[in-house]
């Protein structure tokens, strides 16, 4: 009988990922986005070994060349830009910068949330009150704007357009987390530890957290193309990282004058952000569904 149980025990992580396979495969969608994230991030890792050039030389010879299908040279596939940087080898460590961007946002986003949500959601009152007032008047500001207020008193830079978006990401994990913390603190498991003394950060941390990760996972996903286009957008608005990274934002700032003479310059990187922020969304709605037990047929 013993053996019977720890084979049971070994079989429930197998089975549930089985099970996660099974839903979340059923999304063709899902499917899509999570090839498309492993591809920018291949390349993001890879950027130093596939990128053909070095994303900052200056070709002086070859100033707006087109893209190869558009009458270009196969030394610059994807053409160049005002000053003769190859577009494609920028394109390139450019992903390694966004997708870097979107990790750090998530990371700093989801710990300073999913702590606050847990405190808020556990012990109530006057903490409660004052976590969601907080919560409540940076949700009540337009995420761009009060990323560009941040950034405007931190000043420019990629460090500190993480930490701007960060914090505008801040208030989505923490409700949610609130949210999950809320219903599972009157279950009988938190009601035992309480009698059987475990301590406050036990429960909240070891036992109420690790029930709170299936949203959280998703709220993850879709905070990464969030941090991803919002970092574009300061980046476009000069705010954010600055000549001459090689950054999508910043790439459409640059080429914004040339949009009907060279408009491949700008096509290409807007391409970037909207499909790894695409693959991302369709990736979080694929979690949802597979993850929540009231979605599944």
């Amino acid at each position: 009988m013993e053996t019977r149980a720890e084979d049971t025990i070994l079989e429930e992580p197998e089975h549930f990922f089985k099970e996660f396979w099974d839903y979340f495969k059923k999304n063709r969608g899902a499917v899509a986005g999570l090839f498309l994230i492993l591809f920018f991030s291949i390349v993001a890792l890879l950027a130093a070994f596939i990128a053909p050039k070095d994303p900052s030389i200056l070709h002086s010879s070859a100033l707006r060349l087109p893209p190869i299908w558009s009458g270009g040279t196969s030394d610059f596939l994807f053409g160049t830009d005002d000053v003769g940087r190859d577009i494609l080898s920028r394109l390139i460590h450019g992903s390694q910068i966004s997708m870097t961007i979107g990790f750090f946002v998530v990371l700093i986003s989801m710990s300073f949330g999913t702590f606050l949500g847990l405190v808020s959601g556990y012990y109530g009152g006057w903490i409660d009150r004052l976590i969601m007032r907080g919560v409540d008047i940076l949700m009540a500001f337009p995420s761009i704007l009060l990323a560009i207020v941040v950034v405007s008193v931190m000043g420019p830079g990629i460090k500190n357009a993480i930490v701007a978006v960060a914090i505008v990401a801040i208030p989505s994990f923490t409700r949610i987390v609130r949210a999950s913390v809320l219903a599972e603190k009157q279950k009988q498991y938190v009601q035992a530890s309480k009698t059987f003394g475990a301590s406050s950060f036990r429960i909240m941390f070891s036992q109420i957290l690790p029930n709170c990760m299936a949203p959280l996972i998703v709220q993850a996903t879709l905070g990464f193309s969030d941090g991803i286009l919002n970092a574009a957008a300061l980046g476009f608005l000069g705010l954010g990282a600055q000549p001459p990274t090689a950054e999508w934002g910043t790439m459409l700032a640059d080429a914004r004058p040339f949009i009907e003479s060279s408009p491949w310059m700008v096509t290409l990187p807007g391409i970037c952000i909207l499909v790894v922020v695409l693959g991302f969304n369709l990736f979080g709605d694929g979690l949802r569904d597979a993850l929540d037990p009231r979605l599944k047929k």
